[in-house]
This record gives C-alpha cells, sequence and structure tokens, in this order.
C-alpha cells in the first residue's frame, strides 16, 4: 500500500469479498472497510444461525511501515455479516435459477401433455355436440391410432342417431295419419249408424206420443221422456262429432277453422268464459300436414284450458309474422291457474298427443307459468 509523506491514507485498499479492515494510521481515527458488501442486503438470521457464523472472528493484526518507519496498524478478520449476505445473494441466484427451470419444466410439460391430449377434449366436445335433429360435423381423423379409431366410432354413432331420428320422425308422421284416419272413419260411423239410430228412436217415441189412447198419458210422458234423452244424446254425438272431424282446411284455411273452433266454443259455453283469437301473419301457404296439427293442437288446448281449469279469459293467438316465415307460433293464455309442473307431468293423453303430434313437423312445445295461469306455446316449422 504506497503513500506519500503528506498524505499517509493508502492510495490503493484491496479486500476480498467478506473480509473487513479497520486501518489505523497515526492519530487519526481508525476507519473500516468490507469488500463487497454495503450492509444494505443482508443475510437473514435463520441464515446466520444454520452457517454457525454469529460470533465474531479473531482479527488478524499487522503494522504498516512506511520507508522503514511504523505509520499505523490495520486489523482484518472475515465479517460474519459479510460473509452471510455474499451466501445468501448466491442462495438467491440460484434459487430464482431453479424456479425458472421448474416453470419452463411445467409449462414445457403442459404444452407437451395438452398437445397429446387434444384430440380428446375434441372428441368430447362433438360427443357434447350430437344431435339429432341436425346433422353434426363429423369428427376429423388423429395421427394417434387410439384416438381415430374413437373418432370413427362417434361418426359413425353420429350417422345411426341422424338415422333413427329420421326413422323415429317417419314413424310419428305415419302414426299422426294413421290416427287422423281413424278419426274420420270414427266420425262416419257415428253419424252414419249411431246418428241413423237416434233418429229412428226419436221418431219411434213421437209416433208412440200421437198414437197413444188419451186415457194413457203415462205412454205420452214416457215418450217424451225418451225424446228428451235422444235429444241430450244427438247434442253429445254433435260435439263428439265436432272433435272427431276436421275441417276442410284446404277450402277455408287454418284461420276460418279456428274462428270456427272458438264460435263452437262460445256457442257451448254462454255465460263461460270469454275466449279471443287472434291471427297474425300469412297462413295461405302452409303445408296441410302443419295446419291439420295446428287445428289439433289448439283444439286439445283449448278442452284442457276449459275442462280442467276456471279461466275468465282465454286468449288464442297464431303467428307468422311475416309472409314465408320458417316456423308458425301457436299459444295459449288462460288465467285459469294451475301448476306448469303438475300439468306437464300430468298422465293424462292430452300433451302427449300434442307433444307426439308436434314432434312427427319438428316442432316443441313449452308451458310456463303467467302468475294467473299457464301459456302453452306450440312451434310448428314450415320449412326446411
Amino acid at each position: 500500500m504506497p503513500a506519500s509523506a503528506s498524505q499517509p491514507t493508502p492510495a490503493i485498499l484491496t479486500l476480498l469479498p467478506g473480509i473487513c479492515a479497520d486501518i489505523h494510521l497515526g492519530a487519526e481515527m481508525p476507519r473500516r472497510f468490507c469488500g463487497d458488501w454495503d450492509g444494505l442486503d443482508a443475510a437473514p438470521g435463520w441464515l446466520r444461525t444454520a452457517l454457525g457464523w454469529e460470533a465474531e472472528a479473531v482479527p488478524l493484526i499487522r503494522t504498516i511501515v512506511y520507508r522503514e518507519r511504523t505509520i499505523g496498524s490495520v486489523a482484518a478478520w472475515p465479517d460474519p455479516m459479510a460473509g452471510a449476505a455474499r451466501i445468501w445473494h448466491r442462495v438467491r441466484l440460484a434459487g430464482g435459477l431453479a424456479v425458472v427451470l421448474a416453470a419452463a419444466t411445467v409449462l414445457l410439460n403442459w404444452f407437451a401433455v395438452a398437445r397429446l391430449v387434444a384430440p380428446a377434449g375434441r372428441i368430447v366436445r362433438g360427443l357434447d355436440d350430437l344431435d339429432a335433429v341436425r346433422i353434426p360435423a363429423p369428427l376429423p381423423r388423429f395421427p394417434a391410432a387410439e384416438f381415430d379409431r374413437i373418432a370413427i366410432a362417434c361418426n359413425g354413432l353420429a350417422d345411426r342417431l341422424v338415422r333413427a331420428e329420421a326413422e323415429r320422425t317417419d314413424l310419428m308422421q305415419r302414426l299422426v295419419t294413421v290416427q287422423e284416419e281413424e278419426r274420420q272413419a270414427l266420425a262416419r260411423d257415428l253419424h252414419d249408424v249411431f246418428g241413423q239410430c237416434l233418429a229412428a228412436a226419436g221418431a219411434r217415441a213421437a209416433a208412440i206420443e200421437l198414437a197413444a189412447p188419451p186415457d194413457r198419458e203415462d205412454l205420452r210422458e214416457d215418450a217424451r221422456g225418451i225424446e228428451a234423452i235422444v235429444a241430450t244424446m244427438r247434442e253429445s254425438l254433435r260435439g263428439a262429432l265436432a272433435r272427431l272431424e276436421l275441417p276442410d282446411l284446404a277450402e277455408g284455411g287454418l284461420m276460418d277453422a279456428l274462428r270456427g273452433l272458438v264460435a263452437d266454443w262460445r256457442a257451448q259455453l254462454r255465460a263461460g268464459p270469454a275466449l279471443h283469437l287472434d291471427v297474425t301473419g300469412d297462413l295461405a301457404d302452409l303445408p296441410a300436414d302443419a295446419s291439420a296439427s295446428l287445428y289439433r293442437v289448439a283444439q286439445e288446448l283449448l278442452t284442457n284450458a276449459l275442462r280442467h281449469g276456471r279461466p275468465s279469459r282465454i286468449f288464442l293467438r297464431l303467428d307468422r309474422a311475416e309472409s314465408g316465415a320458417r316456423a308458425v307460433t301457436l299459444t295459449l293464455d288462460d288465467d285459469g291457474g294451475g301448476d306448469v309442473a303438475r300439468t306437464a307431468s300430468a298422465a293424462g293423453r292430452g300433451l302427449v298427443g300434442i307433444r307426439a303430434r308436434l314432434a312427427a313437423l319438428g316442432g316443441s312445445l313449452s308451458l310456463t307459468g303467467t302468475g294467473s295461469g299457464i301459456r302453452a306455446c306450440a312451434t310448428v316449422p314450415t320449412a326446411g
């Protein structure tokens, strides 16, 4: 450590990291220097305790001789705080590198696993998208043989599902057609056979009443009773025929058929609930099967609302927003109370027949509560 005569302080002082030194020059105050540590980045206490460096080290003292004259002394010792700080710095650096390497390893593994199982996710989404109503998009081929076989099996399943749905729809349409034909045949039989029998019974009762002797008032009374029973049966037959027979939709159209249906119910109810009919849109080009099904659905919904509830008013709406629209909606609102869950799960054949008829056309039925009653909404596609 060279120094001048007027400036005894060493010009160059080199200390190893973690080494501290006190320099005494003459009468000056001692100066302390520590190599490579500013005292700010101290190591935590647990690390110093683990290293066992809490005790102060014994300093090594040497005299400073300049031109054969002692001008001071220097005491050097390893500082535990500085050494622990240096080790702490290296530990943090190594720990940071380890964390970065671990994160990179996890990320690379995640990418590898994601790439490996990506076909499984695609297959699951394809299974979730299976819909019998529309044709699902086929799954692509996969490089992995196992996933490729699963995709082929899923595509085969989707094809079979579409074919089964088409067969089911065709069967439902056939059943609806057969049911309608049976209704028409039954209506003809009732009108031709049962109607004639009632007419004959009424005529025979009238003849008995006219031919009874003047002193046989009991015979005339019995004849009039038979005529009353026949009239009641004839009225019941007329209502049954009205429910069984389908109006001529080709001539009058669905709108006129619904108006006649509402008018018949008004005539039967007289002082009953108010019936309102609202038809919007062009119904001229509706297919015949859609018109017949909508008429039957309206007929069944009105029957359910009037017989199973106590409404004060019923609104029947048929809506086709614009000409050429792809669906027509039939909605019935009533204020007769009722529980949607109980109505939907009822064991009767009314709603079952409605759903079957709508399913044959690709339509649907929804029931929702309105607070005062139930809203039934039937939708029938008219194109596609």
